[in-house]
């Protein structure tokens, strides 16, 4: 993990951005693509809770922006604060299984501090959909 210090660091730096007027508490995310580069996030609140975006697919938009639909994550790292634990949630887990793959790296604060895990371990059965090649639709 001591090769991901600077991903940590980012995460940290990305939260100082978040937009939590409701919670007040701060997320930050940031990912390691395959390409080497950095990409962060932070959590962005509404007043119409559904439409709250958490720090880890900001991270992850803002890297298909820059690299377009060929990104993969490697790693992605999140800090909170308050410095709780806290591993990404469900639909969070999803979009990094779908750009990052089950050996994609998550760290995130636990109780015992920075934890390290797969993705195949938060989310041992990912739904994955691969669309198969459709036959052309009758023209009317």
């Amino acid at each position: 993990m001591a090769a991901d210090t600077d991903l940590v660091a980012a995460a940290q730096a990305a939260l100082e951005k978040a937009y939590a007027p409701y919670s007040n508490f701060r997320v930050g995310a940031a990912l390691r693509a395959e390409s080497g580069t950095v990409y962060s996030g932070c959590n962005v609140e509404n007043s119409s809770f559904g439409l709250t975006n958490c720090a880890e697919r900001s991270a992850v938009f803002v890297a298909v922006a820059a690299e377009g639909a060929g990104l993969r994550i490697k790693a992605i790292a999140i800090a909170t604060d308050p410095a709780v634990p806290c591993s990404p949630c469900g639909a969070c887990r999803q979009v990094i299984a779908e750009l990052g793959g089950p050996d994609c790296r998550v760290l995130y604060r636990s109780r015992e501090g920075i934890e390290e895990r797969a993705l195949k371990d938060l989310l041992p059965d990912a739904f994955s959909y691969r669309p198969t090649k459709t036959k052309s639709r009758p023209s009317r």
